[in-house]
């Protein structure tokens, strides 16, 4: 309860500066709406566009990756904020709380997670006017396992600024690890495309499992083994980068 408690108090401390900075929260969304409007009509320009995706259109194909991407990109950079905060004695001050550090990490990750739910939002209704076409049940599943890869990655983003400390160091990694997941998850095209050395590669990305479960959803197949092995990578995912960021935040505010 005290856990709770703790935890409700930091996730409305940052819920407020949330909402005071709403310019952030749409120029969050900016990147997956950007290649929803010009990347996304070139699609469905191809010649056999209609086999792109397994069969699904091409919206119900590209949107579930775009949502991906917008928890990869709209988590990874959390940690950009801690970062300020330690410069400005920010976390220091909270060390000599009562407040339990578990509820330091889990009230800005939860913070995170409702931010990137809010932009997914906004992207599904940009994509329904693009021709998006998807039953309510895939969305609703979309937008929880969305939530669950949100928490992970800014769990994550935390752990990464408490031991880099600094934005020159922060900023590359972020780079470094970031695109070779966009481009090797299947979010922009099926990695079905791609040649064998390629292809067996984007297997070890986690995101891969996570994208091809969000299309199966969103073609209303909920028992498929993709849906399957993506919730099943989501959860254990979930369990282990959330241990890694509560394990960090712990040491490092102890």
């Amino acid at each position: 309860m005290e856990l709770l408690l703790d935890t409700r108090l930091i996730f409305g401390r940052y819920l407020r500066q949330l909402m005071r900075n709403k310019t952030a929260l749409l120029f969050g969304v900016l990147q997956p709406l950007l290649y929803l409007g010009f990347f996304g009509p070139l699609l469905t320009r191809m010649p056999g566009s209609g086999a792109l995706y397994d069969g699904q259109g091409v919206w119900q194909g590209f949107v579930p990756g775009m949502l991906v991407m917008l928890g990869l990109f709209g988590s990874a950079f959390a940690g950009f904020g801690l970062i300020g905060e330690l410069r400005l004695g920010v976390v220091e001050r909270m060390r000599v709380t009562p407040a339990s550090r578990l509820a330091l990490l889990m009230g800005r990750v939860g913070t995170d997670v409702l931010r990137v739910e809010l932009q997914a939002v906004l992207l599904l209704l940009v994509a329904f006017g693009f021709g998006l076409r998807a039953p309510v049940l895939g969305i609703l599943i979309s937008l929880g396992i969305l939530g669950m890869i949100s928490g992970c990655i800014a769990s994550l983003s935390y752990a990464v600024a408490l031991l880099t400390r600094e934005e020159n160091s922060f900023a590359p990694l972020l780079n470094a690890v970031l695109l070779p997941l966009v481009l090797l998850s299947g979010i922009l095209l099926p990695m079905s495309l791609a040649p064998g050395w390629l292809n067996a590669l984007a297997h070890l990305s986690p995101f891969l499992y996570v994208v091809n479960g969000l299309r199966d959803a969103f073609a209303g197949d909920y028992g498929s083994p993709a849906m399957l092995v993506g919730l099943l990578v989501t959860f254990v995912f979930t369990a282990v980068s959330l241990t890694v960021g509560a394990l960090t935040f712990r040491r490092e505010n102890a």
